[in-house]
Formats: structure tokens, C-alpha cells, sequence
């Protein structure tokens, strides 16, 4: 009789398997990505466009924008001019706009090639990528501040948010460069920031990634940040008044875009290979994610969630450190059940069964991803059961364990007896199972 094999650990195959729910996630969704001209003079450029023809292929609505500083600063240099910065804010005058304009243009040509390519023996063999620019972006000038006058250098007015939705409704690329028109026909020097966020609102896009240089967003350790809200950005800018200006001005519009309805801004160093397929189709990420709310939180658990339930007990079930529960009993239990959701995912759980006569509770059926762990979501998840059973009158809890009880003592409970259970408990415990049991007062 043939022996089963063990399969061999293949980790492209669980990578993509992985990703799965992302790619189904993010199909169909509107994402704005803005980079700079430094990430188009960089060799590793067509790299990052392999990417975003990947993402094109996997059916999302791309909408890109692009900065043109390096190549604008090298014209410049070759007419022995320059761009003054003043508070931060760039001066184009005439002989600066005329920079501006051959430099973006030539930007916007060169991203229309990459995107044009369909070599065989590439990554981009046989892809048909339509890209589609225009005349989307209304400016208006920033004026004269403090007596100086800033000329071509303007900030956004209005976005045509349905030509652009049309392009790439059609399964075209929209390509926006840094530059606003005016009812007038004059031509403004904008940043690409406040190009991308004022997009990303206007259109209701689902994302907003902007690809930073350096790191990205990261704490003074130096450590990349994963979630902020917007509150936390603005005290982070208002602590570190040396972080670079550019980033200072993509945080900023983050936040706009964040405050103006766009569900997620991702900031992503560029430079880190593969960092948009990572951010988006990897549980972790890549970089730093801007929501409105913590993207991660606790609360009571809904019946669609039990699946997701299982699939975070199985495991624990099968080693004996969690009593076996069928969907069954799962479905008339769900309302006892807190889940913590990480992006869409369960990543922990618990139930509180109470016998409110006794004053006292049961915590049961706690469990945290093992991603998860050693990350202070357990104590969350503990401290958050414990609340709730305050709020039902109840002032001591009780788990039964077998194999964790070393992390219960270390967080209060008490060993206890089998006795000392309330009277309905006692008569369903299972002694074959010996689990021990731990008492805490609230």
C-alpha cells in the first residue's frame, strides 16, 4: 500500500496562495500612485513598471502622477539658471517654467515608452497598456506671499475627476503630470503631492500610495512606521522639524487626502524592490498606511465572521490547547465572541460566558495569530474582555487551561479549584481533559 508524502514546502506556491484575497480585494479599485523624477532616472525605473503593469493586469484602476525635480533641476543648469526656494515654496519664473515644461515633458514621453513596451523574454511580453494624459488638472497661481511673488508656481484648483474616471473606466492608464492649466491658458508649476492627493479626492479613489525617497515614514529609531491616523502625523511634524522637505509635503497630503475621504494613503520608500506588490498584496506591507481610524480593532464578533473564527482556532484545537468547537455550536455562541480584525482579517479572538448569579465569567476560546503574537494584542484582547465583563455586572473571570497557564498567572489570575467553578460549570467539566483552573478579580 503506498505511503502518503509530504509535500514539499514550496514558498512561491504560499506566497500566492496568500495573496489571493488581495488580488480579489483590490480588483476593480481606483488607486492613485505618485513617484518622482528621481524614480525615472533610476536604472531599477523599469523594475517599477513591471510592477505597475502587474497591477494593471490584476484589474486595478491606475491612475499615475510624477514629479519631475532632477530633470528639471538639469535644464536649469544646462541654461545656468536656477529655482529659488523661499519658506519652503518654489519660485518659476519665466525662464524656470520653460525648464518645467521641456523637463515634465519629456518625463511624461519617457513613462509612456515603459508603459509601451512588449518585448518578448520580459516581464511586460504581450502586455497592451493604453496610457492616457491630459489636460485634467485646473491651477491657480499662489501669488505674491510676504512680497514675493512665487510667478508659475501654483497650486490645484479643480480636477475634471470624469475624464479621468472615463480613462480608466476604458482599462487605460491616466498619466497626470505635475502641471495645472488655467481658464486662461497659462501653466503652473505644481507639486506632485498636491496633485496626487487632490486626485485621489476628487475621483473617491479606494487608494493613494505615494513612493517617497529614503525609508519612507519611520520613528526616531529609525524603524518604519506600519499605521498612523492623522493625528499622530501632525504631532510627528510638529516634534521633527528635520524631517525633508518633500516628505514633509507628501505627510502633509496624506492627511489631506485622508481628512477628504480617501480610505488609505500608503507611503512606501521606492527604493525597497517590489515595495508596491509587497504593500499591497502581502498581509504586512511595505510601508507606512494612513487611515482615517486604526485600520485594526476590536469588537463583538458578527456571524460572517466565523469562518474566520475556525480558521484561527483550528490550529490550536489540533495541538490540545483549545477544546474542539463544530460551526455549528460557533453559530449559537457568536454573540459570546470578541474578534480583533487586522485589515479585514481575524487575527484574535475570545468568548466571555457569564453566570451572572455567581458574579463570574468564563473567558474562553482566546487566541491570537501566530503573525501576532508577542505584539501586545493578547493583553489588548484581555483588557478589552475584561471591560466587558465590568459592564455586565460581573466582577471575577475563570479559564480552564491546559498549556497557557503560565500567561494567565502572568497577567493576575490565580490558581483555583475545580470547587470553586460555578455549579452549571462543574457538571460539564471534563476531567479526563484535566484542565487547571485560574481565577482573577476585577
Amino acid at each position: 500500500m503506498a505511503k502518503n508524502r509530504k509535500k514539499a514546502h514550496d514558498p512561491f506556491v504560499d506566497w500566492f496562495r496568500n495573496s489571493s484575497p488581495y488580488i480579489h480585494a483590490h480588483r476593480g479599485k481606483t488607486v492613485v500612485i505618485v513617484f518622482g523624477g528621481e524614480a525615472v532616472a533610476d536604472q531599477s525605473f523599469a523594475d517599477l513598471i513591471h510592477d505597475i503593469s502587474l497591477m494593471h493586469g490584476l484589474g486595478l484602476k491606475l491612475v499615475l502622477v510624477h514629479g519631475a525635480r532632477p530633470q528639471i533641476e538639469e535644464r536649469l543648469g544646462l541654461h545656468q539658471a536656477e529655482m529659488q526656494y523661499i519658506n519652503g515654496l518654489r519660485v518659476t519664473d519665466e525662464a524656470a517654467l520653460a525648464c518645467v515644461k521641456d523637463a515634465t515633458g519629456a518625463v511624461r514621453v519617457e513613462i509612456e515608452a515603459r508603459l509601451s513596451m512588449g518585448l518578448a523574454n520580459s516581464p511586460m511580453a504581450g502586455v497592451h497598456i493604453r496610457v492616457v494624459s491630459g489636460n485634467f488638472v485646473t491651477a491657480k497661481p499662489i501669488g505674491i506671499r510676504d512680497g514675493v511673488d512665487y510667478g508659475h508656481t501654483g497650486v490645484v484648483r479643480r480636477i475634471d475627476a470624469d475624464a479621468i474616471r472615463r480613462v480608466v473606466d476604458a482599462g487605460a492608464i491616466a498619466l497626470i503630470p505635475s502641471l495645472g492649466y488655467s481658464p486662461t491658458g497659462e501653466v503652473f508649476n505644481l507639486s506632485a503631492a498636491d496633485v496626487a492627493s487632490s486626485v485621489s479626492i476628487a475621483m473617491g479613489a479606494d487608494k493613494l500610495i505615494m513612493l517617497t525617497e529614503g525609508k519612507g515614514v519611520t520613528n526616531t529609531r529609525g524603524k518604519v512606521l506600519t499605521n498612523v491616523i492623522p493625528r499622530e502625523v501632525e504631532v510627528l511634524l510638529a516634534r521633527r522639524k528635520n524631517l525633508p522637505e518633500e516628505l514633509v509635503q507628501q505627510l502633509n497630503h496624506a492627511v489631506k487626502a485622508c481628512r477628504g475621504g480617501v480610505k488609505r494613503t500608503h507611503l512606501i520608500g521606492r527604493h525597497m524592490d517590489g515595495a508596491l506588490l509587497k504593500e499591497l498584496f502581502t498581509r504586512n506591507g511595505a510601508g507606512t498606511l494612513l487611515t482615517a481610524e486604526p485600520y485594526e480593532e476590536i469588537r463583538n464578533a458578527r456571524i460572517d465572521d466565523i469562518g474566520g473564527i475556525l480558521e484561527l482556532l483550528g490550529p490550536l484545537e489540533a495541538e490540545g490547547t483549545l477544546v474542539r468547537r463544530s460551526r455549528d455550536l460557533l453559530e449559537t455562541e457568536i454573540e459570546r465572541f470578541t474578534v480583533v480584525e487586522l485589515d479585514g482579517m481575524i487575527i484574535g479572538c475570545a468568548s466571555l460566558h457569564t453566570y451572572p448569579q455567581d458574579r463570574i465569567a468564563e473567558l474562553a476560546g482566546v487566541a491570537v495569530h501566530s503573525d501576532y503574537r508577542n505584539s501586545g494584542r493578547g493583553d489588548a484582547l484581555l483588557e478589552h474582555m475584561e471591560k466587558r465583563a465590568l459592564a455586565s455586572g460581573i466582577d471575577r473571570l475563570f479559564v480552564l487551561t491546559t498549556q497557557t497557564a503560565h500567561w494567565f498567572r502572568e497577567r493576575g489570575f490565580l490558581p483555583s479549584q475545580v470547587s470553586t467553578l460555578p455549579m452549571a460549570k462543574r457538571e460539564m467539566y471534563n476531567y479526563q481533559r484535566n484542565s487547571k483552573v485560574f481565577i482573577k478579580g476585577l
